[in-house]
């Protein structure tokens, strides 16, 4: 919106040049950026976990829209030994290990909050059995 408090006839540099088409489309960009921020905020519910206060089990969906419950899980914390962090390169990422040494399914980087090192000490904390892997 800021773009609109300019006035293109005014919007000239000290030669005298002047570019008033600018402004119009400094605004569009400006309403494109503000209309993809709230597009992910109305998507960001369609992933995510809690911990379900009774039974104490991880819950997390992915996926979900107005007409489906997308893929969804749970288990207990006390199936997961071991949480992974792989922070080499560009693309970070998080996975869950069971005690067998298997990687546990479907619940991974996309589901929690970066940085994800953060996000695995907080768990381990409320969870103390469960080892942190982190790979740099």
């Amino acid at each position: 919106m800021a773009a609109y408090t300019v006035d293109p006839l005014k919007n000239c540099d000290e030669s005298g040049d002047c570019a008033p088409w600018l402004v119009p489309v400094a605004g569009i960009i400006g309403w494109g950026a503000t209309a993809m921020a709230l597009g992910l905020l109305l998507a960001n519910p369609s992933r995510g976990y809690t911990v379900e206060a009774t039974s104490g089990d991880l819950v997390w969906w992915k996926n979900r829209t107005a007409r489906s419950r997308g893929d969804t899980g749970r288990m207990h914390p006390s199936r997961i030994a071991s949480i992974r962090v792989d922070l080499r390169g560009e693309n970070d990422s998080l996975s869950l290990y069971g005690k067998d040494g298997e990687r546990l399914a479907y619940f991974d980087e996309e589901l929690v909050p970066w940085p994800y090192d953060r996000w695995a000490e907080r768990f381990q904390r409320a969870y103390p059995h469960i080892h942190i892997d982190k790979l740099d």
